[in-house]
């Protein structure tokens, strides 16, 4: 029973997460041998002030 969780930037659409879940769901079934059933995936959306690249904020690097 597979779980993902997803962590990305704030701002992806619902229809973007719902081909991101399908994909992986497939990847798991082909590579994995999980059935599409028994795989649950999160996404958790972090907003750009609370992730950090390279030592910068990403609120930072997006005004560059």
């Amino acid at each position: 029973m597979p779980h993902v969780t997803i962590e990305l930037l704030a701002g992806r659409t619902e229809e973007q997460k719902a081909a991101v879940s399908r994909a992986v769901t497939e990847a798991l079934q082909a590579h994995a041998g999980a059935s599409p059933a028994s795989t649950s995936i999160v996404f958790r959306d972090v907003a750009k002030e609370n992730w950090a690249a390279g030592g910068e904020l990403m609120s930072v690097k997006a005004k560059d």
